[in-house]
């Protein structure tokens, strides 16, 4: 009898010794392991962790993406130097008139011939202060059919996109705006005297480049620079996706 109390007294000893040890794990990772059991049940009942895309989500998301990076692009280049003192950015001398530059650099002009290329630079900046409305409009009215390619495209793949398809009305819708620019601070005040200069001088190419064509396509190929490396920064870092939208389509 006592040898059946001595067997049943280590078998409940034993028992409750593994029922401790249990508690034990339990309550040193029970955190790790709810979490997981949440995982599993949402698993189970919905089917997936994350919640699925459809394309026109993809094209809402892509077409916000370039908005807010239009926004931010607008207002970067808007800023004094934000052309002129940016080497990826920097409008140069018309590559068409290069003769012209190195000719009047030999007869001394140097400082003018700086002075203007500052200036093209400032219509720039003074046209980004009204780009983002033009740029917005474009993205809004952009056809996408297949949003998932551009998705998993490049870093930059939505704002080549954007280049690609809008650039003709780009360059139409954005040309007023840079003429009205490029009358505000004087481009012609700057350009004139040299062009006449120069023009006067024996045996020489006459020169009359369209500058107005000229700081469009920079300033519109300028934006598109800034817009792709907003686009580059949604992508890749979570604080820069701003909406809800933004980090269910570019959150997985």
């Amino acid at each position: 009898m006592k040898k059946i109390f001595l067997l049943t007294s280590l078998g409940l000893l034993t028992f409750s010794l593994n029922a401790q040890k249990l508690k034990d794990v339990w309550n040193k990772n029970k955190d790790s392991l709810e979490k997981k059991g949440k995982t599993i049940v949402n698993s189970v009942v919905t089917g997936t962790s994350t919640p699925k895309l459809t394309n026109d989500e993809v094209i809402k998301g892509l077409k916000e993406a370039l908005s807010v990076g239009t926004t931010n692009s607008s207002s970067t280049a808007s800023k004094v130097d934000g052309f002129y003192k940016n080497a990826r950015l920097f409008i140069p001398w018309p590559a068409e008139a290069q003769a012209m530059k190195d000719r009047l650099l030999k007869m001394g002009f140097s400082k003018k011939v700086e002075e203007f290329e500052m200036s093209l630079n400032r219509a720039a900046e003074e046209a980004a202060l009204k780009a983002a409305p033009v740029f917005i409009d474009a993205i809004t009215n952009m056809s996408v059919q297949d949003g998932f390619a551009i998705l998993k495209g490049a870093d930059t793949a939505a704002t080549a996109y954007l280049r690609k398809t809008t650039n003709a009305p780009l360059e139409t819708k954005f040309s007023p705006i840079v003429k009205e620019a490029i009358a505000k601070v004087k481009v012609t005040s700057y350009w004139t005297p040299l062009v006449t200069t120069y023009n006067k001088l024996p045996g020489v190419k006459k020169q009359n480049p369209d500058l107005d064509k000229y700081v469009t396509g920079k300033a519109i190929g300028g934006l598109m620079t800034l817009i792709a490396d907003e686009e580059t920064k949604i992508r890749k870092d979570p604080m820069a996706r701003v909406s809800d939208l933004l980090k269910k389509v570019f959150g997985g």
